[in-house]
């Protein structure tokens, strides 16, 4: 049975009928006419029972590059494939080449490029000092010739850097199309597995900082991975695992760019409250967790006056929706008034913190900063604010606790709600932020 479609070359979708616009990308003139056989084939599908599956262990690839094997869950797991993102200039081709060099030891690392020429790799390698003996590398663009090279040399890690730069012959349109995206990730990702052999792939990203291209290849990949600064003309970098078929997500790594590379940051915590001003006002110390890791960062608030009809509510590292309504509350709630002022909210260190239980460091951060009022460095605030005002409890208050009773704290505010917890350190319980501002008066 024959019938004529008609497909989109951007695209690559498929329409019974031809149109001028694509109704899938919104692309003028780019449905052309091909012919179709229906054949209709089954396969036999054999059901196993999931208590009959024998399983095989994980095997993984240290690189011995301390935070980037700790986001992988232990290291590159054999026949995996990693998707990185990140900006421009962020360090996604230095990490890439340390992996390289980590990794030549068990067999020769391909790197293909599609952006830099081969003697760009070279003087990058020879930049950060690090060995490249069994690192082949080669500048292409043309899908089929790396699947070709890459069946005839049987690498022991394959890099692509990036995605968006390459093609295929088998479809029509120009590298970064949907069209192409879907198809290059498809052939190289179907050959990783295969082959049993891992490979990394590097993914542009937009303005909005997410990954260029179909949703789609996120979904194909075991892991995505990305790179974070909210400073990127400094040295901290943040590699931050959202995805991981083979470990936790909502890990992160810390690096700190050297002029040999990355270099792994041992005490995270100790580096975002470094030169902390201890005498000023607006700042508080709230536990993140990250992953099942406990990272201190310092909240900082400005309140100033508005000259302006709207003012201005700029956060960096927090949630600006979040900074809104504590505004609210405090205002309804303690008679803070925020009205006609500016609001300037900060992580310290360009760490970005989500987790509900930092709004209370949040709140008493700008009580600090509308009543000048200094809050010790030696103490650590927790808790979640509903609409109400009312001060909610959250995960790991203890373990929190205790790694803030190694780094020194003495002192912590925790939600009253809180279940007994063990500890030398002097724990203040909250139940409203009513209690917050009292306890910021008797300072």
């Amino acid at each position: 049975m024959s019938k004529n479609l008609f497909i989109c070359t951007q695209c690559y979708t498929k329409f019974s009928k031809w149109s001028g616009k694509c109704d899938k990308c919104g692309q003028w003139n780019t449905l052309e006419e091909a012919q179709h056989t229906t054949k209709i084939s089954t396969q036999a599908v054999k059901l196993e029972y999931l208590n009959e599956i024998t399983t095989k262990s994980v095997e993984r690839y240290k690189t011995n590059i301390k935070e980037f094997d700790y986001v992988c869950g232990g290291g590159i797991v054999a026949g995996s494939v990693t998707l990185i993102g990140g900006e421009p200039g962020i360090g996604k081709s230095t990490i890439l080449l340390q992996i390289s060099s980590a990794l030549q030891s068990l067999g020769a690392v391909i790197y293909i490029s599609g952006e830099e020429a081969t003697n760009q790799i070279k003087m990058r390698a020879q930049r950060l000092q690090i060995p490249m003996e069994n690192v082949a590398c080669a500048s292409t663009i043309h899908l089929e010739s790396i699947i070709e090279v890459l069946s005839s040399c049987k690498p022991a890690l394959v890099i692509i850097d990036s995605i968006q730069t390459l093609y295929s012959s088998s479809i029509e349109g120009t590298p970064g199309t949907v069209a192409q995206l879907r198809v290059c990730s498809h052939n190289l990702i179907q050959w990783a597995k295969n082959e049993n052999i891992p490979m990394i792939i590097v993914g542009h990203v937009t303005k909005d900082g997410a990954l260029a291209g179909p949703k789609v290849i996120e979904h194909m990949v075991d892991c995505v991975l990305y790179f974070e600064s909210e400073r990127t003309e400094g040295p901290l970098r943040i590699l931050r695992a959202v995805k991981n078929r083979f470990g936790p997500t909502d890990v992160l790594g810390i690096f700190e760019m050297q002029n040999k590379g990355l270099v792994s940051v041992q005490d995270a915590s100790s580096l975002f409250l470094q030169n902390r001003n201890c005498n000023s006002y607006g700042s508080t110390v709230f536990p993140s967790i990250e992953g099942n890791r406990p990272i201190f960062v310092e909240m900082q608030a400005l309140v100033s006056k508005s000259y302006i009809q709207m003012p201005r509510r700029s956060v960096v590292g927090w949630d600006s929706n979040r900074l809104s309504m504590l505004a609210a509350v405090l205002e309804t709630q303690c008679g803070i008034s925020l009205c006609g002022k500016d609001l300037y909210f900060n992580v310290v260190g360009g760490i970005r913190t989500t987790e509900p239980v930092s709004d209370l460091a949040a709140a008493i951060a700008l009580i600090s900063a509308v009543k000048k009022i200094t809050i010790s460095s030696k103490c650590i605030i927790i808790g979640e604010i509903g609409l109400s005002g009312k001060v909610r409890s959250g995960p790991q208050i203890a373990r929190r606790i205790q790694e803030a009773e190694k780094l020194g704290f003495d002192t912590a505010l925790i939600p009253e709600t809180t279940s007994a917890i063990q500890s030398k350190m002097k724990l203040i319980t909250i139940l409203h932020i009513k209690n917050a501002l009292q306890f910021c008066m008797q300072l």
